[in-house]
């Protein structure tokens, strides 16, 4: 056999010995624990053959506590870039079969490059994360490695989009990559992020929790709103990631991809004239009204499990990707509150961020009062919702449903926030508040005068109401653009979006806002 021969062989036995990973025993522990190899992920979340893997002949450089006798190819990470759907997409796997995923010097450097394409090239980047954190033995190169990431990770906000999957443990310093990121897809059962662990907790709160309850999928979709999505199992947050990835653009510079439609534009919804019941204080579910409007009604809720008192999630009109915010009348009323105008701005800002258009559907009583709100900074957190509609100059189409009052109104893209077209139904109630409460406030000293108050505070009520309870009194000072038939709001929105394409405003030049933290 020539030379030439031989060392082709060697890197054939090269390639192999890399794609093992820490080996077979080490793949065989990581399928019993229910989760996949980082190269099983690549191909689950890629085009079939479209991968092309980065520097897989990386081995650490480390030589503390004896780490220097084990080394693997690789070391701990996959990297690369590929293709979804046909799109570019650069790819980070943590392999949990090298050190658990550890990270160190090498295994950050390998990350960071392809960050570094992925800016270059104007692509998303997506990371699958499964570590068990900085590796000791690194110290301080361990901990630089992280902060190259996170570096990245906030000079890409805004300009590509990124993607974190949680497939496994990621604790400490390790959860800020995902936390910068815009958006984060846990597996229930198998992931788990917090900063301090149980064992740190127990030390010093005496607090007994075990990983799942402290940082598990489920807690972090309901409790915390750290995640975006509370995937199955590893296959289905793959298969999430793939579904997001049809909805979003390359980078900021480029709109989403259009999808072909095969749902009129101007298919009605009768159901949609009687969906608003009699009573004020009876709910209906937004959800009905989303599916009635949008593309073959299909809809990819975010964070469906947090705040659900607010709705965000991505759709199609006429195949154009957009997204929809929309109060849910059928939690807490649909009020706006802390998690809800946090949950609201974020989504508004990456939608702004790249591209895509805001549908955002209103019934809104008000914002929650109480204690618990207010010392919980519900100001700061309903000005983060202000803030991100009044900022985003993507086309901004709004319909008021039902109830619109006070500063609730204003929050969520009214017409001075630069909304550029403001529908109604003649449902709509758009005032500073409700009848019964104003007149509580403007009629409270003569109600005491009269023989029978109750009687006079109806028929006040019943006046206020007819002056400022519909969408007429809005629409006479054109805050509102026009006052339409229920049954038609698809027609009607994707009317507004196809006029709006062209749409070009510029925010006055600055280093950036400061928004409302």
């Amino acid at each position: 056999m020539s030379k030439q021969l031989e060392r082709i062989q060697e890197l054939i036995a090269m390639r192999e010995e890399a794609r093992l990973g820490g080996g077979e025993k080490a793949i065989e522990k990581q399928h019993a624990r229910g989760k996949y190899t980082a190269r099983e992920r690549i191909d689950q979340l890629l085009d079939e053959g479209s991968f092309e893997e980065l520097d897989m002949f990386v081995r650490h450089r480390c030589t503390n506590f004896g780490i220097d006798k084990k080394s693997f190819l690789g070391d701990g990470v996959v990297t690369g870039y590929g293709t979804i759907d046909g799109r570019l997409v650069y790819v980070f796997a943590q392999d949990f079969t090298v050190f658990g995923g550890a990270l160190s010097e090498t295994l950050a450097l390998k990350i960071c490059k392809v960050m570094d394409m992925a800016m270059k090239m104007g692509a998303p980047v997506i990371g699958l994360n499964d570590s068990g954190g900085a590796r000791i033995q690194e110290g301080i190169n361990a901990l630089a490695g992280y902060s190259e990431i996170f570096q990245r990770n906030i000079l890409a906000s805004g300009v590509i989009p990124q993607i974190s999957a949680i497939l496994g443990p990621c604790a400490g310093g390790a959860v800020y990559s995902p936390a910068l990121t815009d958006f984060t897809i846990m597996a229930k059962g198998i992931s788990y992020m917090f900063l301090t662990g149980p064992k740190v907790v127990k030390t010093v709160t005496g607090e007994d929790v075990n990983e799942e309850t402290l940082g598990g999928a489920t807690v972090h979709a309901t409790k915390s709103g750290v995640t975006h999505f509370a995937a199955e199992d590893g296959e289905d947050a793959i298969r999430i990631i793939r579904k997001l990835f049809s909805y979003i653009p390359q980078n900021n510079l480029e709109e989403a991809p259009l999808a072909e439609c095969d749902d009129p534009i101007d298919r009605a919804e009768d159901m949609l004239n009687e969906i608003i019941p009699d009573s004020a204080n009876r709910a209906y579910d937004m959800y009905q009204v989303i599916g009635a409007i949008v593309d073959n009604g299909e809809f990819l809720e975010v964070q469906k499990d947090y705040a659900k008192n607010i709705i965000v999630g991505f759709a199609r009109f006429n195949g154009q990707s957009v997204g929809v915010v929309a109060n849910q009348p059928k939690f807490l009323a649909g009020v706006l509150d802390c998690n809800a105008s946090r949950k609201g701005a974020r989504f508004v800002r990456f939608c702004d961020a790249f591209n895509i258009p805001l549908v955002t559907l209103v019934d809104v009583p008000g914002f929650l009062p109480g204690t618990g709100q207010e010392y919980n900074g519900v100001i700061l957190h309903g000005a983060k919702l202000l803030y991100a509609y009044g900022e985003a100059t993507v086309p901004k189409v709004t319909v008021t449903l039902r109830k619109s009052y006070g500063g609730s109104h204003i929050v969520m893209s009214c017409k001075q926030l630069r909304g550029d077209m403001n529908y109604a139904w003649p449902s709509a109630e758009i005032a500073v508040m409700g009848g019964a409460g104003a007149v509580n406030v403007l009629y409270a000293k003569q109600a005491k005068e009269v023989e029978d108050p109750k009687a006079f505070l109806a028929e006040k009520e019943e006046e206020y109401n007819k002056l400022f309870c519909n969408p007429y009194n809005a629409a006479k000072y054109g805050y509102i653009d026009d006052v339409i038939e229920p049954r038609n709001t698809r027609f009607r929105i994707i009317r507004a979006l196809q006029q709006l394409q062209t749409k070009k405003v510029t925010n006055p030049a600055k280093k950036h806002g400061n928004i409302p933290l």
